[in-house]
């Protein structure tokens, strides 16, 4: 059962947010940091994984010490709008590794998806891998990332939460 977002406090977003910056922080620091005791403090932090507000913890893995890579986003468009046409498609998107990221979106084109490969060919041969495999495709457009300008700061809690909670 997931809560609503209603039922999250400051102190679950305190702790969301301190998670979010670094989810290998200890139950004993996250405890002192938000001004809880350790033991209501797991609690509530295993009650947020249960409900599904915190879905996984992961790490920002930086490759650009031992390989070159290259981010490509593709705007697609389906040829169809028929639901079987997107069930395939996203089928496909599901089964390809290098698709890291994929948004199904509204307005003059379907999807926007972030790629990354090793080069420009292994991107090629990605995007010959989605054609072949969603024939319903009409259109990709591709553009190259030429650096990252603002990383992923996570989800801004205190713009984004309840004013009332």
């Amino acid at each position: 059962m997931r809560k609503s977002a209603r039922a999250l406090d400051r102190i679950d977003l305190r702790i969301l947010a301190a998670l979010q910056a670094d989810g290998r922080i200890t139950n004993a620091a996250l405890a002192e940091r938000i001004g809880l005791s350790p033991s209501p403090c797991l609690e509530r932090v295993r009650r947020l994984e249960q409900t599904g507000f915190i879905r996984r913890y992961t790490a920002e893995i930086d490759l650009s010490p031992v390989t070159r890579t290259v981010t490509v986003f593709a705007e697609v468009t389906l040829a169809s709008h028929a639901q079987a046409d997107f069930a395939r498609f996203e089928a496909a998107l599901a089964a390809e590794p290098a698709v890291v990221e994929a948004h199904c979106v509204g307005g003059g084109i379907d999807y926007v998806l972030r790629i990354v490969a090793r080069d420009i060919a292994d991107y090629h041969e990605t995007s010959e891998r989605l054609l072949a495999s969603a024939p319903e495709v009409a259109n990709l457009t591709s553009y190259v990332a030429i650096r990252r300008v603002k990383a992923d700061s996570g989800l801004p809690l205190d713009r984004l939460a309840d004013p009332e909670a």
